[in-house]
C-alpha cells in the first residue's frame, strides 16, 4: 500500500469518526456533503476520489482539510526533534507568541515530550498564562511539570531558554 493511500485512509478515518460522533450514517453524510450515494464505498475501495470529494466530506462534518509542514524527524527515543531547521524554529516561535494553547496544534509541531517542555519553559516567562501553559504541558506529557522531568528536558533540548525567550520577546 502506498504512503498516499495510507494517508488517504487515515484522513478518511478521521472524517468518519467526526461523522459518527455527529450521529451520521454513510448515506446521511453523503447527502449532507451533496455527494452521490455509494461515494464513500467507492472512496474506501480506492476506485473514486478527488480533492473536491474530500473537501465536501470534511465540510459536511464541520472540518477542514489543510496542508501543514511536517514536524522534524525525532531523536531515536522520540522525545526531541532530531535536527530542527530554521523554518521549524520560526514556526515554534510563532506558535508560542500567538498564545494559541490548542493541544492539537502543539502536537503537530513536535514530539509531545519536547512540546510539553516548551510549555513549561513559557510558563516561567513573564507575560504568559502560567496556569494554562502548565495544564497544556501536562496534557501533552504527564509529569512534565515535575522539576526532575523539566531538568531532563533542559539537558537535551535543542532550544535554549536563554536564546529562545529573548527571540520570543523580540
Amino acid at each position: 500500500m502506498s504512503s498516499q493511500t495510507t494517508e488517504l485512509r487515515r484522513l478518511l478515518a478521521a472524517l468518519e469518526r467526526r461523522a459518527r460522533a455527529r450521529g451520521l450514517s454513510d448515506a446521511q453524510w453523503e447527502a449532507r456533503a451533496r455527494l452521490a450515494a455509494k461515494t464513500l464505498m467507492r472512496l474506501r475501495a480506492g476506485t473514486r476520489g478527488d480533492f473536491s470529494t474530500l473537501y465536501a466530506l470534511a465540510r459536511a462534518v464541520g472540518a477542514r482539510i489543510v496542508a501543514l509542514p511536517e514536524a522534524p524527524a525525532t531523536t531515536a527515543d522520540g522525545l526531541y526533534p532530531a535536527s530542527p531547521d530554521r523554518d521549524w524554529q520560526t514556526r515554534l516561535l510563532d506558535l508560542c507568541a500567538s498564545g494559541d494553547l490548542d493541544m492539537d496544534r502543539w502536537r503537530l509541531l513536535g514530539p509531545a515530550f519536547f512540546m510539553a517542555g516548551v510549555a513549561v519553559m513559557l510558563a516561567s516567562a513573564p507575560g504568559f498564562d502560567r496556569r494554562a501553559l502548565l495544564k497544556l504541558a501536562e496534557q501533552l506529557h504527564a509529569g512534565s511539570t515535575q522539576v526532575g522531568v523539566f531538568t531532563r528536558w533542559l539537558e537535551r533540548s535543542p532550544i535554549r531558554p536563554s536564546i529562545f525567550l529573548p527571540l520570543l520577546g523580540a
